[in-house]
């Protein structure tokens, strides 16, 4: 059931909401259940929505996400992200290397731009996409550099095993998120996704706290020497900082990553 009281806008939400997991097509009935509204309250929100072009639908009758709402979405932090993309670049020109930025969302890291190097290497994430902050670079970073109550609130949390090799007992996570906070940048492999590994740097906000990190992705069978990329990310991770300026970084995210 829907929750009581709940107004008109928020059963729209919580429609397109159903999307942010995964992008494939839905049903009328997946919709209804997938939301807990009535089927009759589903077909009519589905009626307005892609009506205006929230959501259309495919060749077998099924919904799916609108282009006029991602035309809209392309607007949201773009004064930021547009700044941040040619920084992407270089940094992939310098290592030839899969290169992407993420900023926390809740106990999430979330992958706010990426540019795509020519190697094959498992994917675990794309554009708009969550990963646990325990399980990679950027996530690691990213808690690594919080404040300790929230560290520990995220810690305190059952942490997902993504894959055999995922670190999720929290006193080894705490030692290791103090040894990254000391050298500055995170180091894994194979924890969210068997065969790619990453290194990640911290990216600063004018007043000092974290406002997001910088990753580099490979393939584990060529992670040796990881560091080696660490002049170019540190450099591209402060030019990103003097570029943004008192722009929040968090103002980069997606349109669909509200918080859940």
């Amino acid at each position: 059931m829907s929750p009581p009281g709940q107004s008109v806008t928020g059963r729209m939400l919580s429609i397109l909401a159903v999307f942010e997991k995964t992008l494939a097509p839905r049903s009328l009935t997946e919709l209804s259940n997938e939301t807990g509204l009535p089927l009759s309250t589903t077909h009519r929100l589905l009626a307005e929505l892609e009506d205006w072009g929230a959501l259309q639908r495919d060749d077998n009758g099924r919904y799916q996400i609108g282009l006029r709402l991602w035309e809209l979405g392309q607007h949201a932090g773009r004064q930021v992200r547009d700044i941040a993309r040619p920084l992407l670049q270089d940094l992939y020109s310098l290592t030839q290397e899969t290169v992407h930025i993420a900023v926390r969302e809740h106990t999430e890291a979330l992958y706010i731009d990426r540019v795509y190097g020519s190697r094959r290497v498992p994917q675990a994430s794309r554009v708009g996409g969550r990963l646990p902050l325990h399980a990679t670079a950027v996530g690691k970073v990213l808690l690594a550099h919080e404040e300790s109550w929230l560290r520990e609130a995220v810690l305190a949390q059952p942490l997902e095993s993504r894959t055999p090799k995922t670190h999720v007992d929290p006193d080894a996570l705490r030692v290791e998120l103090d040894v990254i906070r000391a050298r500055g940048y995170a180091l894994t492999a194979d924890e969210v996704r068997l065969g790619s590994a990453s290194i990640a740097v911290p990216i600063f906000q004018r007043d000092g706290g974290i406002g997001a990190a910088l990753g580099l992705v490979t393939s584990a069978d060529t992670a040796v020497g990881l560091e080696r990329h660490l002049p170019a990310l540190r450099g591209i991770a402060h030019r990103i900082e003097t570029s943004v300026g008192a722009f929040p970084l968090r103002s980069m995210t997606p349109a669909g990553t509200r918080p859940r």
